[in-house]
């Protein structure tokens, strides 16, 4: 019997303008502020249709592709299939906030291959494990602008701020 997908969603704020922000959630972009995460580009960079795999420190491989990166709009969307566990959606978007900064909404759709896969999935998706990873991104994220990152501004011509 197919397993239904699941998602869920989760929010935080960034103090800095959208056109900063942006960068960091790129393949490229996410080795600044996600410990163990080094891509492997496949095809493309950022752009629908680039694809890059990851590998998890237990060794698990996951094949990334870029579904949507429009980063005027603020948004950057990956379908994902981790080996032999789920396949799945990553939406990120980025609105910019009352009285400045940024919102990041970020929303996890997985589907389990296998019974086997259930757990995970449901542990991954649970609002517990997710409050605590949404903390965790905020916190790498913040540190990562914080640090002055070259990819701050990537996207110049974009970016109202003007850097």
């Amino acid at each position: 019997m197919p397993r239904a997908p699941r998602k869920q969603n989760g929010r935080f704020h960034l103090d800095a303008p959208r056109c900063h922000v942006m960068p960091l959630f790129t393949a490229r972009g996410e080795k600044a502020w996600a410990p163990g995460w080094d891509p492997l580009l496949l095809s493309g960079e950022e752009e629908r249709g680039s694809a890059f795999q990851t590998r998890h420190a237990a060794g698990q491989v996951t094949t990334w592709i870029v579904v949507d990166h429009r980063p005027s709009e603020g948004r950057a969307s990956y379908a994902r299939l981790a080996q032999d566990s789920h396949i799945g959606l990553v939406d990120v978007l980025c609105t910019e906030a009352e009285g400045g900064g940024t919102n990041i909404d970020v929303t996890y759709t997985l589907t389990p291959l296998h019974a086997g896969a259930e757990g995970y999935v449901e542990e991954f998706l649970s609002p517990a494990h997710y409050a605590r990873m949404m903390e965790e991104w905020r916190d790498a994220t913040t540190a990562a602008l914080a640090r002055g990152l070259p990819l701050a501004g990537a996207f110049p011509s974009e970016c109202p701020c003007g850097d």
